[in-house]
């Protein structure tokens, strides 16, 4: 059984690993936290410089509001995918799946609502 640090950097990877595959480009930085039924993923430096570009302001007033828009529909476009992906690795059925990118910091956050808590090894215990 893998220890609660395994199952967050697993699904940091396989989140990272979607960035690269499905969106284009990968964050610079991800991490992930098990809390109870949750799995809280926070995404860094996600936007590209196009999108940095239109939430600039760099004539396009609506910017913000379009890429925010862009990376939602793209994000519910896969949900299937990643639940799966989560699924797979926390070996629990999601219930809900919230989202939310802040064009200011290049920023998401992805919160998956599970049926319960992941199964996790205690390292601290001895098997």
């Amino acid at each position: 059984m893998k220890t609660k640090g395994q199952l967050e950097a697993e699904i940091s990877e396989a989140m990272t690993r979607f960035e690269k595959e499905y969106m284009g480009r990968g964050p610079t930085e991800t991490i992930t936290y098990l809390v109870e039924d949750m799995v809280l993923v926070r995404l860094q430096g996600v936007l590209t410089p196009a999108e940095k570009q239109l939430v600039s302001g760099a004539g396009v007033p609506r910017g913000t509001m379009l890429v925010k828009q862009m990376r939602t529909e793209l994000v519910e476009g896969a949900r299937m995918l990643l639940e799966a992906v989560i699924k797979g690795i926390t070996h629990c059925d999601i219930l809900s799946m919230h989202t939310d990118i802040s064009t200011a910091r290049g920023e998401r956050i992805i919160i998956f609502v599970l049926d319960g808590a992941p199964e996790y090894a205690d390292p601290k215990s001895s098997s």
